[in-house]
């Protein structure tokens, strides 16, 4: 029997190379899948280096530029973006282009991927042809998983994604910065600054909502913190016994004033807290209310990183659902877009036996 043709390798642009950016990176390199066709340098110390060496690989061939156009007129099959800040001229172009994009940001300085940012990179995508898919792990891969899991019930009361994190290992202060943590108080500027932070997780909820065929009547926020029972050294920042450093934080979707879909997260920078906080060691517990219940637990396990390393997890999500964005309808895609992404085992056995 006759296999498959071989399919021709896709042809990719990785957009930065921060700490996630380089992640992605490696796993474009080493998927056979895939052809690394240019680098964006958003520094120019970057620009004109070879990707390997800005990923710690050998040398491949391709030079990061900082040219945007012409990256563009590279034209790439798609582009993995994850730039610690968005650019909506530099999505806007891709797009336009008829470029599918990745991507790893969640648009928080642009306020999240609703309104007037949703309209301007939607009529984008439909001027281009071209696709746009959010994602990485949380928001991400965890709510695709949950969702997939829904398919056992034939009723469906509430679907709740709990997250629970040692954060102390992402050396972002401006991040925790942005979230109040380091402050000893919550006035009204730092809740609209944590809750602007955390507009991602909206996005995740009513992203979920959608794909169940759920119609929310309303999406709440919450958030708590705790105070360090000791002064704290995390190395990029420093917490004072007394200041915040962890917090609680929650959107509740509600159908009828009941809820129905709940993303939430518990970050920790130290466990050492006044307040009488738990935290689970799972990293997810997904709970779905209905007819079955389904209850899930799940730990990351990889013992050369330290704890979990998150840019790990947020960029691999985004590099292995490549070919079902190049493959799905042009526009901002869902859950329902493109289903379960998996990684490509076959493909990484093949290309080890080979070389």
């Amino acid at each position: 029997m006759m296999g498959e043709p071989a399919m021709k390798p896709l042809k990719i642009v990785q957009w930065t190379t921060g700490k996630v950016g380089t992640c992605a990176l490696r796993a474009i390199l080493d998927d056979p899948r895939l052809t690394l066709l240019g680098v964006y340098a958003y520094s120019a110390e970057k620009a004109g280096r070879d990707a390997g060496s800005l990923c710690g690989r050998p040398d491949c061939g391709v030079l990061a530029s900082d040219d945007v156009e012409a990256l563009i007129a590279l034209s790439p099959d798609a582009v993995v973006y994850t730039p610690f800040m968005a650019d909506l001229d530099h999505l806007e172009s891709l797009l336009r282009a008829g470029i599918d994009v990745v991507s790893t940001n969640l648009l928080l300085n642009c306020g999240g991927l609703v309104g007037a940012t949703r309209e301007r990179l939607e009529a984008a995508c439909a001027a281009g042809g071209s696709s746009l898919l959010v994602t990485g792990v949380n928001p991400g891969w965890i709510n695709h998983v949950t969702a997939s899991l829904t398919a056992v019930c034939r009723e469906l009361d509430c679907v709740t994604i709990a997250e629970s994190t040692d954060v102390s290992n992402y050396a972002s202060k401006e991040t925790w910065d942005a979230m109040g943590i380091g402050r000893s108080e919550t006035d009204a500027q730092v809740l609209a600054v944590a809750q602007g932070a955390m507009v991602s997780f909206r996005d995740a909820a009513l992203g979920l909502a959608r794909s169940l065929g759920l119609e929310l009547d309303e999406l709440d926020f919450t958030i708590e913190h705790a105070r360090a029972a000791r002064d704290v050294d995390l190395g990029f920042m420093q917490i004072a016994q007394g200041s915040y450093g962890a917090l609680r934080s929650a959107w509740v979707g509600r159908i009828d004033g009941k809820p129905v879909v709940t993303t939430s997260v518990a970050w920790y920078l130290t466990p050492a807290l006044e307040e009488d906080w738990h935290f689970d060691d799972e990293h997810y517990h997904v709970s779905i209310t209905g007819e079955p219940g389904v209850d899930v637990r799940i730990r990351f396990v990889a013992p050369q990183w330290s704890g979990g390393d998150w840019s790990v997890l947020t960029a691999l999500p985004a590099v292995n659902a490549i070919g079902e964005v190049v493959c799905a309808r042009p526009g901002i895609l869902g859950l329902e877009d493109i289903g379960l992404v998996a990684a490509p085992a076959g493909e990484w056995r093949k290309a080890s036996a080979a070389g």
